[in-house]
Formats: C-alpha cells, sequence, structure tokens
C-alpha cells in the first residue's frame, strides 16, 4: 500500500517533482511534472513523448524520486508504449487537467510512464 502520507501530499498538489538520472552525467535531474493516480500506481506522461528527456532517461535507469509537500519517494519507472494503454493513460490526465490543457501540452502522446507507489 502506498505511503498514506505521501498520497495525501499527491491528492492535495496538481505536479510532483520527479528526479531522474542523467543517462549522460549520471547526476540527479528533478522536473516538476504533471501526473494521475489511481490507488496505488501513478501515471506520468512526458510532454514531448518519447523525445522527452526525461524519459530517454527512464529508459536507462528506471529507479527515480518523487517528491510532493515535503514528503519523498523512491520507485522504479515502468515505460508504456503500447498506443492503447497511453492513450487510456491520457484519458486519466484529461479528466484530472482538463482535454484543452493535455491538447495544448501533451502534443505527442506515444508513450507514458507508470509508477507503483507500494
Amino acid at each position: 500500500m502506498a505511503d498514506d502520507e505521501f498520497t495525501r501530499a499527491l491528492d492535495s498538489r496538481r505536479e510532483v517533482d520527479l528526479t531522474v538520472t542523467g543517462r549522460k552525467s549520471g547526476r540527479g535531474i528533478t522536473l516538476p511534472v504533471w501526473f494521475a493516480r489511481d490507488g496505488g500506481t501513478l501515471y506520468l506522461v512526458p510532454v514531448s513523448g518519447s523525445d522527452s528527456n526525461w524519459y530517454k532517461n527512464v529508459l536507462r535507469t528506471p529507479a527515480i524520486r518523487l517528491a510532493a509537500g515535503g514528503t519523498e519517494r523512491t520507485a522504479s519507472a515502468a515505460p508504456v508504449t503500447d498506443p492503447a494503454r497511453v492513450a487510456e493513460i491520457v484519458d486519466r490526465f484529461r479528466a484530472k487537467y482538463g482535454a484543452k490543457d493535455v491538447a495544448a501540452y501533451y502534443p505527442k502522446q506515444n508513450a507514458a510512464v507508470t509508477v507503483p507507489l507500494s
């Protein structure tokens, strides 16, 4: 089960800070990203799809760190490229952020990431 404090922090946020390991530098890179959550699974969609640097970094090193509201969580990210599954995840983003904003900020919707929180 997901950590209650971290889950509560997610419930009151629109963004989570994602830290990935740079595939060239080997250093931690932190950036705010939108997310959707369903129970113990967090969904992330890279803005530029499979061209996004953070997504390419996750492909190389799936170990990530998430931070929200003063809480942190380490996890292993799993890439999703199946078009039907990516579409389901993007639908979750539309439900949370609105279809107009998702269309504007996510022009290439060919990849996503799932993150188990437990």
